[in-house]
């Protein structure tokens, strides 16, 4: 009867399929060690999608024991077996490529491993996507020309809405209005429709993860918050009358503050979400937080995508020393965002 309960238990599980990342770097040795031992188990049923020369050779690094088993497709899986599944792509041979550099031709494979499983999701057969570090220069160099993954995706899905990236760590989600752009350009993207979409986003996908009430600062552009115009009008005239037309609609939103400060204050618990203008200008303050701990979430498009904001981490590659809290997060927090995503789904079909 236990095995029997437990067993309906994992079927309401959401199907997450985890990626090994690129093989240059330590996604592989992360994987490997959050499979070893079943400690994601109670948060979704997991499908490793890629190579599995290379998810054994994770396992060597990080000295685990993993029991294996390759399945042709996710329906095939049976997700009450003991052991990992593996959709084994064949596409990656681990000792033809150099580890620990930036390498094309990995860039070039781990893209299409991300596309195979952007094509799962599309079909209906995974719920989200979780992924190893990745490189972007690898991947931009091995043809997969988008400035990062986000924007590969958004292309892949066929998506024409707004949608940015995230970093949550602590408790705290950094959004912000412009992403991977030069500062010239942000500047330009910086308007008042770009500044509610971007305090929507991060309202809407906070609740998805279980938070009911945001309370979401937003940051100023110029240095002091403009200091009432003497250093710019942007906080008068763009992003303080975005941020009332934001909170007219409901959402507990208020600024611009000075970027300074505030995250002092949001990480200090006044606030649950900090809604940057440019990139850095959050990056900045979320690296120095905990750059080895934080989450980075693809939101706004139809597909839960999730992978730890650290890099590849070339310099310790191979010495079984990575550590795994950010996978670990990741894991969970898809698996939280594709079960209200499901839950919304049906919601909208009754």
């Amino acid at each position: 009867m236990a095995n029997s309960d437990q067993s309906l238990r994992k079927a309401t599980l959401p199907r997450l399929v985890l990626l090994l990342g690129d093989m240059t770097g330590i996604g592989p040795e992360l994987v490997a060690r959050v499979l070893s031992d079943g400690r994601l188990s109670d948060a979704a049923r997991i499908a490793v999608l890629g190579d599995r020369r290379v998810l054994e050779m994770g396992a060597r690094d990080a000295g685990v024991s993993l029991s294996i088993t390759t399945v042709p497709d996710i329906a095939s899986v049976d997700w009450n077996a003991a052991g990992t599944p593996i959709i084994d792509l064949g596409n990656i041979d681990p000792v033809s490529l150099p580890r620990g550099v930036v390498s094309p031709e990995s860039g070039k494979l781990t893209g299409d491993t991300l596309a195979e499983a952007v094509r799962l999701a599309m079909k209906g057969e995974v719920d989200g996507i979780t992924f190893a570090p990745l490189n972007k220069a690898a991947l931009h160099a091995g043809g997969w020309k988008f400035p990062d993954e986000h924007k590969m995706f958004a292309h892949l899905l066929g998506h024409k809405g707004y949608f940015s990236e995230m970093n949550v760590l602590d408790g705290q989600w950094m959004s912000r209005v412009t992403s991977h752009v030069s500062m010239r350009t942000a500047l330009d993207l910086i308007t008042h429709e770009s500044i509610i979409e971007a305090i929507e986003l991060v309202d809407g996908t906070m609740q998805r993860a279980g938070v009911k009430k945001p309370r979401i600062a937003v940051a100023a552009l110029n240095p002091h918050a403009g200091e009432n115009g003497l250093f710019g009008r942007e906080e008068i005239d763009l992003i303080g009358p975005a941020v009332k037309a934001a909170a007219a609609r409901g959402i507990d939103c208020s600024g611009p503050f000075p970027a300074d400060t505030i995250y002092i204050k949001a990480f200090a618990g006044d606030y649950d979400s900090v809604v940057a203008m440019y990139h850095d200008q959050g990056q900045i303050a979320t690296k120095l937080r905990g750059f080895n701990r934080g989450v980075t979430v693809t939101a706004g498009l139809e597909t839960v995508f999730t992978t730890p904001a650290h890099g590849t981490a070339f310099d310790i590659v191979g010495k079984g020393v990575a550590s795994t809290g950010a996978l670990e997060s990741a894991v969970r927090l898809a698996a939280q965002l594709a079960r209200r995503k499901g839950a919304e789904r049906e919601e909208a079909a009754a």
